[in-house]
């Protein structure tokens, strides 16, 4: 087969003589080893950057650039091979047949340079690179030998041009597939590229001088051998690498150059990208700080921010504003009951609601917990009003929580500007005040600010900072002590303690007027410990008079009910007075008790362990039932007076009394009648089985010093013949 003047397969002529006298310039050779080994590290590096470039026309660039390198760099090595090549004839080389050589080598070096451009390279990728980039360098070869001329003719061995063949394609696969390796690891295998350039050198040489060791050069006999060594070929070899070198390094210098903007570029986008994150993340911090993460309503920092503003606007335009202050009513029922996930769906249905009555210039903010806050542009008093109902009845609808279906309701106060107030903070606590007064009312209702309350609050916030003050010097604070008589020995027995305030400027205080203010504020403990402490030490006085037997009944609010420490505190008081605990009773309310009676049966128990009576206060006025009076540790039972005021008058309550009375002794609790201030209602107490009496009859209540002379003279006093002491308090119990 003849191609181009190239014999493959054809038998030598018999006329012909080969040359056999052919060698290789050492040096060219290791000099064209070196080019292409220089080419396959440009083509390594040309190949990355294909790889990383970010646009379409810089990926084409760089391709083009990378085939020219890597063609360029394998047939300069040809033709250095070539001028390596010594034979006894002379040799020319055809121009355009050459030129022809390079275009084939440049277009099969693209090819391989578009495949390395892509993304992700499936097998079929390489084989079908390495088939096109190997063919194309052993043609652009067999090119370069068909443009030599001389006076030879040039036979082909089939079997090694075969492995000329087979050694490009492999070349080239293994070219493929350690640019692949280096565009992935490039920056951490960068010195791999030097050994890995040498060996693709040595594989393309090896290409060469495998289609060299196929051909036999054949001429005409009687042609005129004669070794002629070209002076100049080591000097155009040089030339040539230095020029393809010089070439190459200019091209390595522009990826290297680009190496390095690349990097900066990703540097400066690496920067970008985290500045916008962080610009990201203020946004979602000023959300955090300005918007409730639970409800997306502003929080109380946003509200204070928006009310500022609108109240500015509004106090230049001198119209109202509303200011409606919004609590869910029993909302920690539903944290309890149906748990903390069911209160969070609550809160957004709730904002959702409240949301959709509002119009869209008004603000609705979440405060904190189940309080609301809304600002809304008004008139007058009257649309006030219509907006609180509309979200009131908005809230009763049914709401479904946990698979439940519950109503809730809403209190809501409501203060309005300029009336109640010029500035965002007086009008906040009229508003607050004026919803603490909604829920004192029975919640589901609305209250607007009055000066009234105002006057109210103030006067509770002096009155706590002064009650709080007694206790802390020990001034002021007394107690009173109400006989209460044995009907069954004719004897007064016990007393019960009741404090009173001497306040400085109000004069004598009842309990009612400070108590609720202890226990509103948090220190209705102390107020209950010191009250303890002063009856225990006062016990330890009459003791000493000679009174060992006498009891002392000491009240207990029903917060002091859910304190652990409350038995501790009783025994504290009984060991540092040197009291006995059967001198000790301790008296709460019906309501106290029933609030909670699990907790309040497990101190109970405690303190009756210790040897305290417990006696149950204003029966008939609360909520018990007979299951719960009879787990409770109790002794006593004492009758309200609203039951006993109306006797003999009223039938209805002495059958009442008949029937507690029965019960208390069917239950063994001794029974205690409270403010019995006639004969006529000692005596039917007396004829009903009734144990105890306490009242105006007897006595009011009495300071210490007057109680002493009371008892002194009492002793001799029978069940027939009670005789009053002379009132000197005006106060009742």
């Amino acid at each position: 087969m003849d191609w181009l003047g190239l014999r493959f397969g054809t038998e030598l002529p018999a006329d012909g003589q080969i040359l056999l006298a052919c060698s290789h310039n050492s040096w060219l050779v290791l000099l064209a080893f070196l080019v292409a080994s220089v080419a396959g590290y440009c083509a390594f590096d040309m190949a990355e950057r294909v790889a990383h470039a970010q646009l379409p026309e810089t990926r084409r660039r760089w391709s083009w650039l990378g085939a020219c390198c890597l063609g360029g760099g394998i047939w300069a090595m040809h033709f250095i091979a070539m001028l390596a090549f010594e034979a006894p004839i002379g040799i020319d080389y055809d121009i355009p047949t050459t030129t022809l050589s390079l275009v084939i080598v440049v277009a099969a070096s693209l090819v391989g340079m578009y495949t390395l451009g892509r993304s992700r390279l499936a097998p079929r990728h390489y084989v079908a690179a390495a088939l096109a980039v190997g063919l194309g360098i052993v043609l652009m070869h067999y090119c370069g030998m068909a443009a030599i001329r001389s006076a030879a003719t040039q036979y082909y061995h089939p079997g090694m041009v075969a492995v000329s063949v087979v050694v490009a394609i492999a070349a080239s696969l293994a070219a493929m597939l350690l640019s692949t390796f280096f565009r992935e690891h490039g920056e951490g295998h960068q010195l791999l590229k030097i050994p890995a350039s040498l060996a693709m050198g040595a594989a393309i040489c090896s290409m060469h001088f495998t289609g060299m060791l196929a051909l036999q050069l054949v001429v005409p006999p009687g042609t005129e051998l004669q070794l002629e060594r070209a002076d100049n070929a080591v000097q155009l070899g040089s030339s040539l690498a230095v020029i393809v070198g010089m070439v190459l390094l200019f091209a390595l210098g522009v990826a290297w150059a680009d190496k390095k903007l690349q990097r900066k570029e990703l540097d400066l986008q690496h920067v970008s990208n985290l500045l916008r994150e962080l610009e990201q993340v203020k946004v979602k911090l000023q959300n955090v700080a300005h918007y409730d993460a639970l409800t997306n309503l502003p929080n109380r920092r946003a509200f204070n921010e928006f009310f500022a503003e609108k109240l500015n606007v509004h106090a230049q335009f001198k119209q109202s504003l509303a200011v409606m202050f919004l609590d869910v009513d029993h909302f920690k029922r539903i944290n309890d009951s149906l748990g903390h996930d069911a209160g969070d769906e609550l809160l957004k249905v709730v904002a959702e609601r409240v949301r959709s009555v509002l119009r869209r210039d008004d603000v609705i903010a979440r405060l904190g917990g189940d309080e609301f806050c809304v600002l809304a542009s008004l008139g007058n008093l009257t649309e006030a009003k219509s907006l609180s109902q509309r979200i009131m009845q908005r809230m009763k609808e049914p709401i479904t929580l946990a698979g439940r279906n519950v109503t809730m309701t809403t209190s809501i106060g409501i203060s309005l500007y300029p009336d109640d107030g010029e500035t965002c903070e007086e009008l906040l606590k009229h508003a607050d005040l004026a919803l603490y007064q909604a829920k004192s009312s029975g919640r589901n209702n609305l209250h607007f600010f009055s000066r009234h309350l105002k006057n109210k609050a103030t006067f509770e916030l002096q009155l706590e900072e002064e009650l709080h003050l007694a206790l802390s010097r020990d001034e002021g604070l007394f107690l009173n002590y109400q006989p209460i008589l044995d009907l069954h020995s004719g004897q007064v027995t016990k007393l019960e303690a009741l404090v009173r305030w001497q306040h400085p400027q109000l004069g004598l205080l009842s309990p009612d007027r400070f108590i609720g203010v202890a226990e509103a504020n948090g220190f209705i403990a102390d107020l209950d410990g010191w009250v303890l402490r002063q009856a225990c030490r006062d016990l330890a006085s009459l003791a000493a008079l000679g009174f060992h037997d006498l009891r002392v009944a000491v009240n207990c609010s029903a917060l002091n009910l859910s304190r652990d420490d409350l038995v501790e505190e009783v025994q504290r008081a009984l060991t540092e007075n040197g009291i006995r605990a059967q001198r000790l009773e301790l008296e709460v309310t019906e309501n106290a008790l029933m609030s909670n009676v699990n907790q309040a049966l497990h101190l109970l128990e405690g303190i009756r362990g210790l040897g305290v009576s417990i006696s149950i206060d204003d029966f008939g006025t609360g909520y018990s039932s007979l299951a719960y009076l009879k787990r409770l540790p109790l002794d006593t039972l004492k009758i309200d007076r609203s039951f006993v005021m109306d006797i003999p008058g009223s039938h209805a309550d002495m059958e009442i009394i008949q029937a507690i009375i029965g019960m208390a002794h069917t239950l063994h609790l001794q029974v205690v009648a409270e403010g019995v201030e006639t004969r006529e209602q000692l005596d039917f107490l007396r004829s009903h089985g009734c144990d105890y009496i306490q009242g105006y009859l007897l006595s009011r209540p009495q300071p210490l010093v007057v109680i002493e002379d009371f008892l002194r003279h009492s002793h001799g006093l029978g069940s027939s013949n009670v005789r009053p002491l002379r009132p000197i308090d005006s106060n009742p119990a």
